[in-house]
């Protein structure tokens, strides 16, 4: 076994499973509960009235889940439900309204309080900021959403945290890997060796065998950034931190974006006869297919971004709602049983961080090897 020789790498595969189970740091206290309550006026219709803080065990982890959902304005490591004290520490605050309004986010006690900036009066609501009068009124409309204007938001929030905390590791990560080829001969040293193969991998089989030799060079650096991208954020989200970063769909569809933007840059000729002028189809469906083709480049990223936001989102709810059971069941085979199941859902979990930084790795480069396939037949024989 291999684990009999080194027991060290056993306790921190073990210790890395148990991490998504100890996820401490959102909390159960929502920002739904905005200033609403504190206005002279607050049980008018056409205000957001305060919800009613969750009693009963089902209801609570329910918060829990959708709150832990949502990106924050801040870190929560605990609270104290007997004083209502919150542990963690704040996070600055960047809008853009008649101005640049620069305060911390501890201005609006969790969302319990309206913040005061230079004038300006905001209320924190579901983790986004809106505008409101001193009384901290946000005024409901036909859809159940506030109608209150929404201020331009620059701020630093948790998910954005988690992306320079990748960005940086990734950037002295690969920055000594490097630095050890040049220094031992293209022998990697330190704790690049233990990403060596991976990088490996992406290159001789994603890049190779779906761009080509001639071509995969220039799509390689995009193509490693973006599956150590993933990957990191992947295994970040399962730490007690709470990270849910590729859960954010905003998160997947720059990244989707960004794939788009090169298949369409660097695509030769050939792709875009093929999409407008498809050879080999009578002249009247080639109208026809023109704009199908067409459509279809918007959808193949369209189809990037949801498989990574709804798989590692789903993972995120399935894991913590099984975790939720043993605060249901209250009994030591039902606890017992879902602990065991979480366990397990915690190491699949793992194995999905990498298999969606691969899939996303593998299809951009199918839609780069699309754009740059050389066609060497006539119409006739396609």
């Amino acid at each position: 076994m291999v684990f009999s020789k080194k027991p060290l790498h056993f306790i921190v595969a073990i210790l890395i499973a148990f991490l998504p189970l100890i996820n401490f740091a959102n909390t159960t206290v929502d920002s739904t509960t905005a200033k609403t309550e504190i206005a002279p006026n607050a049980a008018e219709e056409t205000s957001v009235e305060k919800q009613a803080e969750p009693t009963d065990v089902k209801s609570k982890i329910k918060e829990f889940i959708n709150h832990h959902l949502l990106d924050a304005h801040d870190f929560t490591f605990s609270v104290n439900e007997e004083t209502g004290e919150h542990y963690g520490f704040s996070l600055p605050i960047i809008l853009w309204d008649n101005g640049l309004q620069v305060f911390s986010s501890s201005k609006f006690h969790h969302g319990e309080e309206v913040a005061e900036q230079n004038g300006n009066y905001y209320v924190l609501h579901h983790e986004k900021i809106y505008k409101t009068a001193a009384s901290g009124e946000l005024t409901e409309g036909e859809n159940g959403f506030p109608t209150n204007s929404r201020p331009i938001d620059f701020s630093i929030t948790k998910s954005v945290i988690g992306i320079l905390l990748v960005s940086l590791f990734m950037f002295f990560l690969f920055t000594s890997l490097a630095k050890s080829y040049a220094k031992n001969n293209g022998i990697a040293s330190g704790l690049g060796r233990i990403f060596e193969p991976l990088v490996l991998y992406v290159r001789d089989e994603i890049a190779i065998p779906n761009i080509g030799e001639k071509n995969y060079k220039k799509y390689m650096s995009y193509l490693l950034t973006i599956f150590f991208f993933i990957l990191f954020l992947n295994i970040l989200g399962l730490m007690p931190l709470g990270f849910n970063v590729t859960g954010n769909i905003a998160i997947t569809v720059s990244l989707a974006i960004l794939t788009y933007i090169i298949t369409t840059l660097t695509a030769n000729k050939n792709y875009w006869g093929h999409i407008f002028w498809m050879p080999g189809v009578p002249t009247p469906m080639k109208f026809i297919l023109a704009p199908i083709e067409l459509l279809g480049t918007i959808i193949k990223p369209f189809s990037l971004m949801i498989r990574l936001y709804a798989n590692m989102l789903a993972g995120h709810v399935v894991l913590m709602s099984i975790i939720g059971l043993m605060f249901i069941f209250k009994s030591w085979i039902g606890s017992t049983l879902s602990f065991g199941l979480a366990f397990a859902l915690s190491i699949l979990e793992i194995l999905v961080a990498f298999l969606q930084a691969y899939i996303f790795t593998m299809l951009s480069a199918l839609y780069f090897g699309a754009g740059n396939e050389e066609h060497h037949h006539d119409e006739a024989h396609h």
